[in-house]
C-alpha cells in the first residue's frame, strides 16, 4: 500500500479551509493508501502523532521522522490553498527532493496563482474575460482612470489570494480607494475588474494519461451582493445547483471552454475553472489548481453527481503519477 503526504496549512488566510480540505481528502482515501497529514506552518513542516506527539519532517528529503524511524511518502497531495501550496513554491520544492504530486506543476502554478497573469496568458487564445485594471502596491494609481477602464459597479481583488478573502464590490466612487486598501492586505498587488452580469457557473475536470474527467456544472446563486468569503462557508448564504440547469447546448460550450483552457495553461489533476455566463456566453473568472475539498466544496459534489465518489477521483489523479 502506498504511502501519501496529505499537505496542509500554509501561510494564508485559507489555512483553516486548507485543514478542513485535507482531513477530507484523509477520509476518503483511507481505504486505498496510508495517509499522513503534513503541517506546514512558515518553517514548521510536521505531523500529529499520537498521544499529543509532535514530529517533523526532515526538509532534506521530506521523510518524516518518528519513534518507529524515517516515514518515506510515495507522492504528496497538497491541499494547501494558497501560499505556498498553490503558487509553485511547494511544487518547485518537491520537484528538487524527487516527490511526485498530484497537482499542476510550478509553471502552472505560479501563472495561475496570479490572476493578471492569467488573464493575460489566456488573453492570447481569445478568451472572454471581463475588463480589468492592474495595480501594484507602491505604484501610483488613479481612480477616475480605473472607473474609465471598468466602470461601475466593479470588483476590486487582491491579485494573488482565493477563497474571495479581501474582494470588495465597488458601487461608487468613494468606495474604491478603501476596497483597494483592503485587498492590499492581502497580496502586493491588486485587480480590479468591470462587474459583469450573468449567471456564475463552476466546472470542475481532472484529466490524466489516459483519461478525462469533465464534471458537472455547478450555478452558484449567493444570497449575499456577491460569492464572498461568508457566502462561501456560511450554510444558507449560497445555492449551489448541480448539475446546472443550462441548456445541453451552453453546457457544453462551457465544459469545452474549460477543458481547453485546462490545456492551454498545462494544468495537471484536479482544477476548477469559474465562469460568468453573459448572454449564454462563458466569461472566464479564474482558476483553482487547488481547489477546496471539504464536504461542502464544489468538486466533491459534482463527482457525486458524475457517479464517482470524490476518493475514486483523487485515487484517479495520485496513480497517474505512478504510470
Amino acid at each position: 500500500m502506498k504511502t501519501i503526504a496529505i499537505v496542509a496549512g500554509g501561510n494564508s488566510s485559507e489555512h483553516d479551509v486548507s485543514l478542513r480540505s485535507a482531513a477530507a481528502i484523509t477520509d476518503a482515501l483511507k481505504n486505498k493508501y496510508i495517509t499522513h497529514t503534513i503541517l506546514i506552518e512558515g518553517a514548521r513542516w510536521y505531523a500529529h502523532g499520537d498521544k499529543g506527539r509532535v514530529f517533523r519532517i526532515d526538509k532534506n528529503d521530506f521523510t518524516l521522522e518518528t519513534d518507529e524511524g524515517k516515514i518515506r511518502f510515495d507522492a504528496a497531495f497538497i491541499a494547501i490553498h494558497g501560499t505556498p501550496g498553490e503558487n509553485g513554491l511547494l511544487q518547485g520544492y518537491f520537484d528538487m527532493v524527487g516527490i511526485p504530486y498530484a497537482s499542476s506543476d510550478v509553471l502552472c502554478s505560479a501563472l495561475t496563482f496570479s490572476k493578471n497573469a492569467c488573464k493575460s496568458f489566456l488573453a492570447q487564445f481569445g478568451v472572454n474575460m471581463a475588463a480589468s485594471v492592474f495595480i501594484r502596491n507602491g505604484n501610483g494609481y488613479n481612480v477616475e482612470d480605473i472607473i474609465s477602464k471598468t466602470g461601475l459597479p466593479c470588483f476590486v481583488k487582491p491579485n494573488e489570494s482565493g477563497s474571495s478573502c479581501g474582494v470588495t464590490k465597488v458601487k461608487t466612487k468613494e468606495e474604491l480607494l478603501p476596497a483597494i486598501e483592503l485587498a492590499f492586505g492581502e497580496s502586493p498587488t491588486v485587480l480590479v475588474e468591470a462587474e459583469l452580469k450573468g449567471r456564475e457557473v463552476a466546472c470542475g475536470l481532472a484529466k490524466t494519461r489516459d483519461r478525462e474527467i469533465i464534471l458537472p456544472l455547478t450555478e452558484i446563486i449567493s444570497k449575499n451582493e456577491f460569492f464572498d468569503f461568508e457566502a462561501k462557508y456560511t450554510p444558507g448564504l449560497s445555492e449551489r445547483v448541480t448539475p446546472a440547469k443550462f441548456s445541453e447546448e451552453v453546457a457544453q460550450t462551457i465544459r469545452q471552454t474549460a477543458s481547453e483552457i485546462y490545456d492551454y495553461l498545462g494544468c495537471r489533476g484536479i482544477v476548477r475553472v469559474d465562469f460568468i455566463i453573459v448572454d449564454n456566453e462563458p466569461f472566464f473568472l479564474e482558476i483553482n489548481t487547488i481547489s477546496g475539498m471539504t464536504a461542502g466544496s464544489l468538486i466533491p459534489k459534482q463527482a457525486e453527481a458524475y457517479g464517482i465518489t470524490p476518493g475514486e477521483l483523487y485515487s484517479m489523479v495520485i496513480e497517474d503519477l505512478f504510470t
